[in-house]
């Protein structure tokens, strides 16, 4: 761990707390949009981690996640560095939105640059600013519109370091990710830095459990990391998933769904069906594979193509 760590042209030494706020650019109207940034500095040596939500500005389980956090003063380390960022996508958050106001996606946009797009331009400044100085992080996310996930850890798995932590977190669902092209992961283990992402719930929408799941997660990697005294118990051992699939729809229509999130189902076994609205037309669908459910699209009316269930295995 570095003495001093200087994050938006400020000097952060051990023992400090300090809010700042990087300047990402301005509204057309002339306000200026700020990601505050939050950094809490033990005086003894260890890991710097980063907790980090709202990447995407819609997803609000994971920006609940880190202010719960931060407002019940539980992010004090007893050694090392914390760097809690409740919300990345500023733009997104004000808007109701996935991405920011020209249409793109910043975790499709990494390393960024300073003088592309403005997704482009907020991956760079915290690229820039923040993560020469992590160790180890944990992007919270959440499913997408009228889509829901079921806590879950996502990392790549052939990762000595990804495993141990995803193992420590202990959510119920631990699920082996491949990196994406433009991802905070991605360009984070390019640089040797361990990124875990935690999903659960649905955007714009709290999910109490899955919220409460990511505290205790994050207080058990806390703890492993000899950051935190002390974390809540594991009470069940969670489920590693090597692979996954998705169903999607072959034809539009009313979707009604027969099983719920988190459970198991067996391949072939009928999971919900595809109507049309005059009650002339009714698609029964079964189950591609036997896996668990972690993803489950609550949208009754489907497009052709529309992803309805997520099954890892």
């Amino acid at each position: 761990m570095p003495e001093t760590i200087e994050i938006n042209g400020r000097s952060i030494d051990r023992g400090e707390k300090v809010l700042t706020k990087l300047v990402v650019s301005k509204l057309p109207s002339g306000t200026v949009i700020e990601i505050p940034v939050y950094v809490f500095r033990s005086v003894h040596d260890g890991p710097v981690v980063l907790l980090m939500a709202g990447m995407h500005g819609d997803e609000v389980n994971g920006i609940e996640i880190v202010r719960r956090m931060l407002a019940k003063k539980m992010l004090y380390p007893l050694k090392g560095t914390i760097i809690a960022v409740p919300v990345l996508n500023i733009y997104g958050f004000l808007n109701f939105s996935r991405e920011v106001p020209d249409g793109k996606d910043v975790n499709r946009s990494f390393p960024g640059n300073r003088d592309g797009s403005l997704a482009s331009r907020v991956a760079h400044r915290f690229m820039k600013e923040v993560m020469p100085y992590v160790d180890y992080g944990l992007d919270f996310h959440t499913g997408g519109s009228s889509r829901s996930n079921y806590p879950q850890i996502r990392c790549v798995l052939d990762y000595n370091t990804n495993r141990e932590l995803a193992q420590a977190f202990a959510p119920p669902f631990i699920m082996n990710t491949p990196f994406r092209q433009g991802s905070l992961r991605k360009e984070a283990s390019k640089i040797g830095k361990s990124i875990l992402v935690y999903e659960t719930g649905e955007s714009l929408r709290f999910d109490e459990k899955g919220i409460s799941i990511g505290i205790e997660g994050t207080c058990r990697v806390l703890h492993h990391l000899g950051m935190m005294a002390s974390c809540p118990p594991v009470t069940e051992q969670p489920v590693v998933c090597m692979r996954d699939i998705w169903l999607r729809a072959k034809n539009a229509g009313l979707w009604r769904s027969q099983i719920k999130l988190g459970e198991y189902v067996k391949k072939n076994q009928l999971i919900g069906s595809i109507t049309d609205p005059y009650g002339e037309m009714e698609v029964r669908l079964n189950a591609p594979a036997a896996g668990y459910v972690i993803g489950l699209n609550n949208m009754p009316v489907v497009n052709q193509g529309d992803a309805l269930l997520h099954i890892i295995f």
